[in-house]
């Protein structure tokens, strides 16, 4: 499979799916949390509580690893993404940027004022996130069983 095709799929998955479970280190250890994403390229962006303790990891450690995947009931199906990056909270334009970016995957936020009560109250207390992957890798069982193809990020 050509280096074009795989990175088309991977873009395709990273697309049709909503939530990553980051994995990131801190003082008390390891630790993973899923969280919904949206992404440009090969960027993810998501928001979280900054007292969350994946992001106070981040704050401490930013690098991270991350999959994207379903749950499956047949381990011929599974499929998914496997990420190692740099993570960090962003500020100003970008900030704002990616708000509208998360606005259009996530409808529910395009008018965050319009936002169920418990929504809107938590988008005034989060913090907006970046991860930049420096690997990838796509897992495919329905090719043979542990297929993994590294995705050339360059």
């Amino acid at each position: 499979m050509s280096s074009g095709t795989l990175r088309q799929r991977v873009q395709a998955y990273l697309a049709a799916h909503h939530v990553v479970t980051l994995a990131t280190g801190g003082e008390e250890g390891p630790w993973a949390a899923a969280v919904f994403y949206a992404h440009e390229a090969w960027t993810l962006y998501f928001l979280s509580a900054p007292t969350s303790r994946h992001s106070r990891n981040i704050a401490r450690s930013p690098r991270v690893s991350a999959t994207i995947q379903e749950d499956y009931s047949d381990w011929r199906e599974i499929k998914g993404v496997q990420l190692e990056g740099i993570a960090a909270r962003l500020s100003g334009d970008e900030e704002e940027r990616v708000r509208a970016l998360y606005a259009a995957k996530f409808p529910l936020l395009r008018n965050p004022e319009d936002a169920p009560g418990a929504i809107a109250a938590a988008l005034k207390k989060v913090g907006w996130y970046r991860l930049v992957p420096q690997r990838a890798f796509f897992i495919d069982n329905s090719v043979a069983f542990g297929h993994r193809e590294e995705v050339d990020l360059r």
